[in-house]
């Protein structure tokens, strides 16, 4: 006999369905367990947020921009493009990427901060979490990086010229 989560054996006792309803099965009740250790837990873009804002007006977007990101140390959280980290974020790990062009690896999703884009804060970048199982067994992140050098300064200086109000025509 079966039904739509476990095989039934004749003498009582259920089996699961899957591999990954066996790791589900292996956590403790309110415990991550060995497959639930590691996971998606690392942020695509910490810099600049409060919890990194050691700024003496609270300015935490001016004290902190993207290209500070790079060269310093993070306290209280971590970054990076399609990262994965234990659930505590003590062992953090992430793709570094490099299109032959750019001046530097990169490392975490580009961003305007409040002060220089022209609507907030804002990501200029494309990426998806295309799928992934409770247990992280399996992620599949999906992210498109140009050939050709990343308009950085572009980006930073036509939101520059936008103001709020300004649409989006050229």
């Amino acid at each position: 006999m079966q039904n739509s989560t476990t095989n039934q054996r004749q003498e009582g006792t259920t089996t699961p369905r899957t591999a990954e309803h066996a790791r589900l099965a292996l956590a403790p009740a309110g415990r991550p367990g060995e497959w639930k250790a590691l996971g998606p837990y690392v942020s695509e873009r910490a810099w600049g947020t409060v919890r990194e804002d050691y700024s003496a007006d609270g300015k935490a977007w001016e004290y902190f921009p993207h290209d500070h990101a790079r060269s310093r140390a993070y306290r209280w959280n971590e970054d990076g493009l399609a990262g994965i980290c234990d659930i505590g974020q003590r062992m953090c790990l992430a793709l570094a990427l490099w299109n032959g062009r750019d001046p530097f690896l990169k490392e975490r999703i580009f961003g305007l901060t409040n002060h220089e884009g022209n609507h907030g804060e804002d990501a200029k970048e494309y990426w998806w979490y295309v799928d992934a199982t409770p247990t992280s067994s399996w992620l599949r992140w999906r992210y498109h990086y140009p050939q050709a050098e990343f308009p950085y300064a572009r980006l930073r200086e036509e939101n520059a010229r936008r103001g709020k109000r300004t649409a989006s025509s050229s």
